[in-house]
């Protein structure tokens, strides 16, 4: 007789998700961008199903003072478009991250998330700051960064 085993698929209730601090000072862009998406995607819990919303919160400090290597820093644009012709809009690296170092750290984690609505789920657990102070502090165990 040949027994076949049932595999575990949790329910939502019973996924439960903690709260990381990531401090981005002196961190590489893409390195960084690639932990967090595993952090909130939860493919590092052994309870983890790619069809529920299984990652972790993630809050990442100091955004400002993350680094690039190589030419990337000359080299990186950020484009973007509204539909309306001549309206296209091209950003470098130095001047985004000098006005908004938290669209460039979001930026580099969308792009390793799932393109779908659970992706963008993940997305809205992502908080960035650009300085070492984040309001999360109560949700973080032990109290602080």
């Amino acid at each position: 007789m040949v027994t076949r085993l049932k595999p575990y698929n949790p329910s939502q209730a019973d996924l439960n998700a903690a709260w990381h601090v990531i401090d981005a000072d002196g961190k590489i862009l893409g390195r960084l961008a690639s932990d967090i998406a595993v952090k909130l995607m939860g493919k590092g819990k052994p309870g983890y199903v790619p069809h529920l919303l299984a990652g972790d919160f993630v809050v990442v400090t100091n955004a400002a003072k993350v680094k690039v290597t190589g030419k990337k820093a000359d080299q990186i644009v950020y484009v973007r478009h509204n539909q309306y012709p001549g309206h296209r809009r091209e950003v470098p690296y130095s001047k985004e991250i000098a006005n908004h170092p938290a669209r460039v750290i979001r930026h580099a984690v969308k792009g390793m998330l799932p393109k779908n609505k659970l992706g963008a789920q993940m997305l809205t657990r992502l908080k960035v700051y650009s300085g070492p102070e984040h309001p999360h502090s109560a949700q973080v165990h032990g109290g602080g960064a």
